[in-house]
This record gives C-alpha cells, sequence and structure tokens, in this order.
C-alpha cells in the first residue's frame, strides 16, 4: 500500500495524497491518524489521488510530508458501562483521566479508552447455553450506578445460538461473557463494551406515536407548551436570557431515567460552573447526586472546531444506546448554533460555496439529520425507550430571523423562545407566551384527561386565550393608556397580571416552587379561573374593578405558589371558598 502524506494544511482541514502512481485507499467517513502525534481525524472528501480529513485536535506544529495512516472504520463511541457519572470532550476521550495524565490542558494526541478497561462490574448473565439470542437482546446486566442499570445487549447483526455463558460475577468490559454462533457457524464474542458509528442511527424495531409528556416541574412548559416524550424542542435566546439555565432545570427535575448535556461550544467558564454544578445536585426524585443518571459531553469554544461538530453525533449515539436499554433519554445541547458555527468554518476552510450568511448549503439537512434521531420506539429487543431533545440556539443579536433559528424552527415541534426584556425584568422562565408554541397539545390530551384531570386542557387553553387578550389589549394601552379602557378590558389586564406573576413566573430556588406536579398545576388555574369568572359576572353587574382589586385576593393568590406545597394539593379548596365568598358578599351588598 503507497504511503499517505501531509501536502496541505488549512486549520483543521488538512488534505493527504500518495506517490506518484499510487492510489488512496480511504474511504469516505474512515478515521484516520495524522502526522507524528498520530492526531485523530475524518476524511470528509476523497478521490483517487488524494483526500481531505478534517482534524478534532488543534494541527499546530503539523507539517507537509508527515503520514497518515487509517484505523479501518468510521469515527465509532465506545457503549458499555462506565459512561454514566463521566465528562468526555466531543470525540469522547475521558477528561478526568486526561487530567491525570497531562494536567488542566488537553494534550494533542492523547488517546485514552472512553471506558476503563481495568475496571471491574457485578456481571448476572441472563441467558444459558443453547438459548437463541437476537439483536438487541439483553444477554447480562450489571449495576451502572445507584440509580441504572447498565443492561448490555446483543449488537445489531448478531444472532444465533449460545454456546458459552461466563458465572455470574466481576468482569472488565473486554472480558468474553457470552460465545454465540450464528448460522454460518461464526463464532461471536460478546463483552460489555461494543462500539457504534457516531453518525449513523441505531435500528430499531418501530417508532411509536408520541403520547405522554416529559414532565419538567415548569408551569409555563408543562401547561402552556408541553413536550412530548421523544419530542424536540428548542430554546432560542440572546445572551443573557437564560438557555443555560432553563437546561439546568430540564436536566435536574424532568423525569428522564438518563441525562446526557453537551455543552457545545460555550465559553469554559460557563461549562466549568455546569461541572461543578452538577457533581453537588441531588436528584429530587431519588436523592442521590444528580450525576448517577447524567452523561457531559464538554467541547468548549477554546476547543478544537471539528471536535465541536463532532460532539453532537457522539452525545445522541450514547443516547440512542440508553434508549435501546429501555430507558427514557433527554438529550440537552447547549447550544447548536455554535456547531453550526463550526460547519461554517470548515466549510469556508473546504472553500465550499456558502449559503444564507456564510452557513454551508446543506446546513438544514444536517440540522434535520440530528433532531431526527429522537422518538419513541420499540427496541429492537421489544423494550420502549425514548430520547427527548432540546437544543438552545444563540442568535446574535436575539435576531431569531437568522438561518440557525429558522431552519431548527422547520425541524421541532416546541418552541420555547426566550426574551431579554423578561429576563432582565428577573421573570424565569423568560419564556415569551406570543412567541413560543408546542405542537404537542392534542398528541397529550389524552394523557393530560386520564393521568391528571379531564379539565386540564379546557384550562389551560382558557389560560392560553386571557394572556393572548392581553397581548392585543397592550397594543392600545401603548397608544392610549390603560385608563381610558373600560372596566372589562382592565381586568382581562389584571388577570392576566395574575397569571404572569403567580404562575409563570417561578423562583427556582424555592422549595415549593422549583418543580410543581401537574395536579397543583391544575389546581393553580382553577383558582385563577374562579376569579376570572366571578371578577368578570360582577364587573357585569356594574360593580366597580377598583372594589374587587382593593380586595387582597389578586395578591394572595399570585402567594398561593409559595404557601401550598406540592403534597398538599386539598389546601387550594380553601383559597376556592374565599373567592366564592367573597364574591358572594360583594353582590349581596351592591345590591339596592
Amino acid at each position: 500500500m503507497a504511503d499517505m502524506v501531509v501536502y496541505s494544511i488549512n486549520g483543521p482541514v488538512v488534505k493527504v495524497r500518495v506517490a506518484q502512481g499510487g492510489t488512496v485507499t480511504l474511504a469516505l467517513l474512515d478515521m484516520v491518524y495524522v502526522g507524528s502525534n498520530r492526531l485523530i481525524g475524518e476524511v470528509i472528501a476523497v478521490n483517487d489521488t488524494e483526500a481531505t480529513i478534517q482534524v478534532y485536535e488543534a494541527t499546530t506544529g503539523l507539517s507537509p510530508g508527515e503520514a497518515v495512516t487509517s484505523s479501518g472504520g468510521p469515527q465509532k463511541a465506545m457503549l458499555g458501562p462506565g459512561l454514566l457519572s463521566n465528562i468526555f470532550d466531543g470525540i469522547q476521550r475521558p477528561l478526568r483521566d486526561m487530567i491525570s495524565t497531562h494536567g488542566l490542558f488537553v494534550a494533542v494526541g492523547g488517546h485514552f479508552s472512553p471506558l476503563s478497561p481495568t475496571a471491574l462490574w457485578q456481571v448476572t448473565p441472563l441467558v444459558s447455553p443453547g438459548d437463541q439470542v437476537t439483536p438487541g437482546m439483553v444477554f447480562a446486566t450489571c449495576p451502572e450506578t445507584a440509580l441504572i442499570e447498565h443492561r448490555s445487549l446483543v449488537p445489531p447483526g448478531i444472532s444465533g445460538t449460545v454456546l458459552q455463558v461466563a458465572a455470574a460475577g466481576r468482569y472488565t468490559i473486554n472480558d468474553p461473557i457470552v460465545i454465540v454462533r450464528d448460522t454460518r457457524q461464526v463464532e461471536h464474542q460478546l463483552s460489555l463494551a461494543q462500539q457504534w458509528p457516531i453518525r449513523q442511527s441505531r435500528p430499531v424495531r418501530k417508532r411509536l406515536p408520541l403520547s405522554r409528556p416529559l414532565i419538567t416541574g415548569l408551569r409555563v412548559i408543562d401547561t402552556l407548551f408541553p413536550l412530548a416524550k421523544g419530542g424536540t424542542a428548542a430554546i432560542p435566546g440572546g445572551f443573557g436570557t437564560g438557555k443555560t439555565m432553563t437546561q439546568h432545570q430540564l436536566a435536574k427535575y424532568c423525569d428522564a431515567d438518563v441525562i446526557i448535556y453537551i455543552g457545545c461550544g460555550e465559553r469554559g467558564n460557563e461549562m466549568t460552573q455546569v461541572l461543578q454544578e452538577f457533581a453537588e445536585l441531588i436528584d429530587p426524585h431519588t436523592q442521590r447526586p444528580l450525576t448517577d443518571r447524567t452523561l457531559l459531553i464538554a467541547n468548549t469554544s477554546n476547543m478544537p472546531v471539528a471536535a465541536r461538530e463532532a460532539s453532537i453525533y457522539t452525545g445522541i449515539t450514547l443516547a440512542e444506546y440508553y434508549r435501546d436499554m429501555g430507558y427514557h433519554v433527554a438529550m440537552l445541547a447547549d447550544s447548536t448554533s455554535r456547531w453550526a458555527e463550526a460547519l461554517r468554518e470548515i466549510s469556508g476552510r473546504l472553500e465550499e460555496m456558502p449559503a444564507e450568511e456564510g452557513f454551508p448549503a446543506y446546513l438544514p439537512s444536517r440540522i434535520a439529520q440530528f433532531y431526527e434521531r429522537a422518538g419513541e420506539v420499540t427496541t429492537l429487543g421489544g423494550s420502549t425507550g425514548s430520547i427527548s431533545i432540546v437544543g438552545a440556539v444563540s442568535p446574535q443579536g436575539a435576531d431569531f430571523s437568522e438561518p440557525v433559528t429558522q431552519n431548527t424552527k422547520r425541524y421541532v415541534r416546541c418552541f420555547w423562545a426566550l426574551d431579554k426584556e423578561l429576563a432582565y425584568a428577573r421573570h424565569y422562565p423568560a419564556i415569551n407566551w406570543t412567541d413560543s408554541y408546542s405542537e404537542y397539545l392534542e398528541d397529550l390530551q389524552r394523557y393530560y384527561s386520564r393521568q391528571v384531570d379531564r379539565s386540564f386542557t379546557e384550562c389551560r387553553n382558557r389560560l392560553a386565550s386571557i394572556l393572548q387578550e392581553e397581548s392585543r389589549l397592550m397594543e392600545t394601552v401603548k397608544l392610549v393608556g390603560a385608563d381610558v379602557l373600560p372596566d372589562d378590558q382592565r381586568l382581562v389586564i389584571e388577570v392576566a397580571r395574575i397569571i404572569r406573576v403567580g404562575f409563570l413566573q417561578q423562583n427556582a430556588f424555592h422549595p415549593q416552587d422549583s418543580f410543581v406536579p401537574l395536579t397543583k398545576q391544575l389546581k393553580m388555574m382553577e383558582v385563577i379561573l374562579l376569579f376570572d369568572a366571578l371578577a368578570r359576572n360582577a364587573v357585569r353587574q356594574r360593580i366597580p374593578l377598583s372594589q374587587i382589586m382593593k380586595s387582597g385576593l389578586p395578591e394572595q393568590i399570585i402567594r398561593m405558589k409559595y404557601e401550598i406545597a406540592n403534597d398538599e394539593p386539598e389546601r387550594f379548596d380553601t383559597y376556592l371558598e374565599d373567592i366564592r365568598t367573597f364574591f358572594t358578599k360583594l353582590t349581596l351588598d351592591s345590591l339596592p
């Protein structure tokens, strides 16, 4: 085989060629090792005489003439026990191991196994000699963390008869646990670890319709703009509007089994804060450390740009692996704008024809390919699992018309638009209720009716209509002021204020308000809507609005989110009774 050598270096883009008369033996998407430091790269273009490689590490010091060797296959993620509680870079190198070897700065050419080859796991085989196994079947389990049982799966493409099974005991990820003979009489050794190409989605038996919400405990999301398990959502917002804060809240409180958080191109100090906070957080559902069910991928803005592009695919491949075990996975990407910027930079160095704002013409298809790997499925093994993707978008200048936001909007069904004015007013979460939407409302209606109450969807719709009516009225208020409005319209504005401050605004640090179950959300809506209905009736009877507002009921309703614990829904009956009593007395007093 002719030697392949570097002849052109342009940042992370390296071109290689063979000697005169030779032929390139690389294949598209092959992983290669570049130069004397064996930098990891990927073939992105190839012809019979030369190949173009994007290098996932810094190419400083790389010289023309250095050798390039192929790994013999595409870039793959290593899958097995030990992923959870770990921190990886964009190409799945364990950062803790790299720190212990190279210090606090990532060294070029560092090669580390993503999973410890020496760690021992207490394995319980689930098959016996003579059993028939098929792709996706669980052949062994081991406790990966205190919360998550790791289920070792028969890799896709392997099926047959079990010949040997190791006894229950402690094994490394590379020890053979099961030996399978397929129909061609070829024997396969199955261990705890396996590999999968990151740019190829893992196969499933069937995709399922989405019918269950991902419960987050955030009222503005769960009630107004819900996300289904297996759904896709975008969080666009300018600098300082709370994208990272919202994703932290989702990671802490959402009812997914496994959380995968990808810091893609974010500032190093912000990612450091994420890593420190996650290490200290206690899972409110289990009272165990949150890291027991969390996997972090850190690729900060000062890391190589090509690895930033790969980090998204690494994360979604790991998410698919836990989905195939039958878990519900929430994948949080912060932010996909930085990922798109990496695509733009590499495209520019490849001298490709730019599209809108310099982004490559294939940006929409790449975004679609990423979000389409979400969903709830029946796995090859017959269990049910899901991946819910929440991608933060960072449009420059909070301009939602820029290409990344607009193309993301085409492929997600949930859009949580963050508003800088709400953020600066300390309204958390700063999700704008007029610019946001969710297309999952109809899909989840049956769940709300059966699991919460039949009135949940109706209450939600009434709440949303009041906010929409207020938005229309505020256009008039901006022109002529609120004083000229009749009492019935001023009442709409006052009730909308109660909804905004008492329901949509949430305190992430208050023990009663940081997470709110659906039952409490429904009770809060019932209190607000009863006040609205009786107040409207009183205004129609010519009772002055000022007399209603000075009663103190609005402020009492706003405070109820702090005063009633999540496990005391019966206390809302007192609020409902107080409202009815007040309006009954008010109506009687107004009679001639």
